[in-house]
Order: C-alpha cells, then sequence, then structure tokens
C-alpha cells in the first residue's frame, strides 16, 4: 500500500511541475465560452496531458530498475581482511 500512496505523491507533484502543459486545454475552455466551441476538445486535452506525464513516469520507474549490476569479483588485495589468494609472504611458525 506504501508504493500507491508514493506512486499518487509522485504525481501529484509531477502534475505541478508540468503545470503549464495544460494551456491549450485551458485555451480550448476559453474557446468553449467565447466561440461555443465544443467542450470534449478541453477534456481531451486534459486527458492527453494526463496521460503524457504517467507515460513518462512509467517510462523514468522502468529505466530506474534498469540496473545492470555487476557479478562478485575475487579479492585480490593481499591486503585486505578477506584475502583467500596465493602465499601472502608470509610465514607461519
Amino acid at each position: 500500500m506504501k508504493r500507491v500512496g508514493e506512486f499518487f505523491a509522485c504525481l501529484l507533484f509531477n502534475m505541478l511541475i508540468n503545470l503549464e502543459w495544460t494551456i491549450p486545454a485551458w485555451l480550448l475552455l476559453a474557446m468553449h465560452f467565447l466561440f461555443d466551441w465544443n467542450i470534449l476538445w478541453f477534456w481531451i486535452a486534459l486527458g492527453v496531458w494526463i496521460l503524457s506525464i504517467l507515460l513518462w513516469m512509467d517510462i523514468l520507474g522502468w529505466a530506474a530498475n534498469c540496473s545492470a549490476s555487476d557479478k562478485p569479483k575475487e579479492n585480490k588485495n593481499p591486503y585486505s581482511v578477506g584475502y583467500k589468494g596465493k602465499d601472502t609472504g608470509e610465514t607461519k611458525e
């Protein structure tokens, strides 16, 4: 349930950042009142805005999960604690 809350918080933050993308929708709403255009164009423009933000969030979320992790490598440092290599030069008595 925590992931859903994080998603909506991120969505609201992205909507606030990209508020200027709604300018075409507001212009279409003004055209509705001034020239009696269909209000459906306003809702389509807002829907495209929301869908574009959701798509962008989906792409960024996918990219964040595409981390290429390296496989653990052999420790070749003879001075480190976990070194299990060949002769370190120490003599045991």
